[in-house]
Parts: structure tokens; sequence; C-alpha cells
């Protein structure tokens, strides 16, 4: 496994299979055209991919121009913060250890830049168990709460300190 920073000049071929498996999990990260998609880890604070495009993950920081009301969420809360905006892995791939290797790259790039804290988000309507007790075995807690009517769900906010 090998896990691939994601930065300029971004290969398409990897972005369009990366979207595709953003689009795969659009009821847990929500959908995105495939512009949106590309600019959103071009302006991201830290984006990676695992193998070919069999895991994604994209990270802002508070300076990220991002108008995503969970992320705009947190810029309220707290001054800086590294925030998993979207994480997934392909199904054929589950079980490897993939997202928890995506979440160390997050720590150790968030810790560099002086972040002291991780922050996301998991839907809790509909639910996601496996994401909760993942993000619950890394030592996140939840700090928040919302109902994302627009969205049609609901979504605790999750903290961990470095």
């Amino acid at each position: 496994m090998t896990i691939t920073p994601l930065k300029a000049p971004l290969d398409p071929g990897l972005i369009d299979r990366l979207h595709a498996l953003n689009e795969a999990h659009a009821t847990e990260l929500s959908s995105m055209t495939r512009a949106d998609f590309e600019a959103l880890i071009a302006s991201a604070f830290f984006a990676a991919a695992v193998d070919d495009g069999d895991g994604l993950l994209i990270v802002c920081d508070q300076t990220t121009p991002y108008s995503s009301p969970n992320f705009l969420w947190f810029k309220a809360r707290y001054p800086a913060f590294a925030y998993v905006d979207r994480v997934a892995v392909r199904p054929s791939r589950r079980g490897e250890g993939l997202a928890r290797r995506l979440y160390e790259a997050v720590f150790a790039a968030a810790r560099q830049a002086g972040h002291s804290q991780v922050v996301c988000e998991v839907n809790f309507d509909p639910p996601n168990p496996a994401s909760d007790a993942f993000h619950a075995s890394l030592g996140f807690e939840e700090v928040g709460r919302a109902h994302l009517a627009d969205r049609g769900k609901g979504v605790r906010y999750l903290r961990l300190g470095l």
C-alpha cells in the first residue's frame, strides 16, 4: 500500500478514479461535481490517495476557502484545526488498515504544521456505525451535533487533540 500526497499538477485519470470513489460514498461524504472535487483537492491543507485510487482523504484547515456547513461549524468555534472533510476506501480494500494509515498521515501533517487538533464529522442520521467505531478507536470525542435539513442528514462533530 502506498499513500501518495496529491499535489499539482494532478493526474486526470487519478482524479477521475477518486471522484468516482467519492460519488460511490456520496451518502456519507456528499456528492460533488468533478470540477468542485478537483478544486477542493487543489485548495486542501492535505490530500492523499491510496495506491491507484483505492482510497482518498481530503483535509482542510482554517485557511481553506471552503463553504461546507460542517467546515464552517468548526471555523466558527476553533481558531486553528485540521478538518478531515472526506475519507473513503474502496469496499474491496476495507479491513486492510487503509483509513487508519490515512489518518496517521493527517496527524503527522497536522503536527508538522503546528495544529493541535484534528476535527471531522460523522453522520448519525443516516447512521454510520462503522465510522463511529473507527473514530472512537482513534480517540475522537463528540463536541457537537447538527441537523442539515438541506442535505437530509444529522452529523456528530468530533475532535481529537494532538
